[in-house]
C-alpha cells in the first residue's frame, strides 16, 4: 500500500533526507602515495592504527580510533602541524548511532592541512585534547553544548552558547527547527516571570520576520537620555549621550533616515 501524506508525521523529527532521487554529492578522494603528506603518514602509521587515509580538497584526512585522539594530535604537532584551527561534530545518529568528530590542524611552514576524524557512539565519551592544543577549549565546549557529547578531562566543561539550564542540544538533527516550548518562553520566564507570558507574548521564532523598526530599535536610538534625566515626551528629539554628556546622535527621525552609499 502506498503511504499517504495524511500520516501527519513531524518531518522535523527526522534527521535524514528521504528523497529517493537524491544522492549526496561526493568529493574526489586522492591516494596519499606520492603526495606531500606521504612521509608524515608513514611516521604515524607505524605507531597508530589508521583506519583510512586519503587527500580530499587538499586536506590530508585521517580516520582514527577515538581513544588515540590525544596521542595522534601530539605526534602531528611534533611533525609540524602546530596550529589548531577547528574541531566539531556531525550528527550521524540515524545512520550510525553516533557522531563523527573531527579536528583540523595547520602546518604553517609547509602550508599543509590535516583533518583527523573519529567516531563516538551515542552516550559515549571522548578525551579532551586541551593538553595538546589549548585552543581546543572553546571547540570542545561547543561540542558538548550543541551535541551533548561529554568530553573527559576538560578544564571547564560547561555550556558556551546556550544557558546552563537549557534543555537539549540545538545541533542535533532532531532538534526542532524553530525551538521547542521551553525555548519559546525562556527569556520571558527568566526576566519577568511566567505570570508575564500573557502580557509580553511569546518570542517570535519566524526566521523570515522583517520589521521596519529593527535597525533603529536595535541601536536604541532616541531611547537614551543623560544620566539622571527623565525620558522626554517628544521622543524623536531625545539624544544619545556618551559619558560626560557629549551628544552622539540627536534629532533623528525614521522618515528622514538615509542609507549611505560610501563612507564619508
Amino acid at each position: 500500500m502506498m503511504r499517504k501524506y495524511s500520516d501527519k508525521k513531524n518531518v522535523q523529527l527526522k534527521n535524514y533526507y528521504e528523497d529517493r532521487f537524491y544522492h549526496a554529492p561526493q568529493t574526489k578522494k586522492v591516494s596519499i602515495e606520492g603526495s606531500l603528506f606521504e612521509d608524515d603518514f608513514r611516521a604515524i602509521s607505524q605507531k597508530f592504527n589508521i583506519k583510512r587515509s586519503f587527500i580530499e580538497l587538499d586536506f590530508w584526512v585521517i580516520e582514527i580510533e577515538k581513544d588515540d585522539n590525544v596521542e595522534i594530535l601530539k605526534e602531528l604537532k611534533n611533525l609540524g602541524y602546530e596550529v589548531f584551527t577547528d574541531a566539531s561534530a556531525i550528527d550521524f545518529i540515524e545512520q550510525k548511532k553516533g557522531f563523527e568528530i573531527y579536528y583540523q590542524l595547520l602546518n604553517i611552514e609547509r602550508n599543509l592541512r590535516v583533518r583527523i576524524k573519529t567516531f563516538v557512539a551515542v552516550k559515549d565519551k571522548l578525551q579532551s585534547v586541551m593538553s595538546v592544543f589549548k585552543g581546543a577549549n572553546w571547540c570542545e565546549r561547543e561540542i558538548y553544548d550543541m551535541f551533548g557529547i561529554f568530553i573527559i578531562n576538560h578544564a571547564n566543561l560547561k555550556r558556551i552558547l546556550m544557558p546552563d539550564d537549557w534543555y537539549g542540544h540545538p545541533f542535533l538533527k532532531t532538534y526542532p527547527l524553530e525551538g521547542d516550548e521551553f525555548a519559546k518562553w525562556y527569556e520571558i520566564d527568566k526576566i519577568f516571570g511566567k505570570e508575564y507570558r500573557e502580557v509580553v507574548g511569546e518570542e517570535n521564532r519566524d526566521p523570515g520576520f522583517v520589521n521596519e523598526k529593527d535597525t533603529l530599535n536595535f541601536s536604541r536610538v532616541y531611547h537614551e537620555v543623560a544620566k539622571g534625566e527623565a525620558p522626554r515626551e517628544d521622543k524623536h528629539l531625545q539624544e544619545y549621550q556618551e559619558e560626560g554628556g557629549v551628544p552622539f546622535v540627536k534629532k533623528i527621525k525614521r522618515s528622514e533616515a538615509k542609507i549611505l552609499n560610501k563612507r564619508r
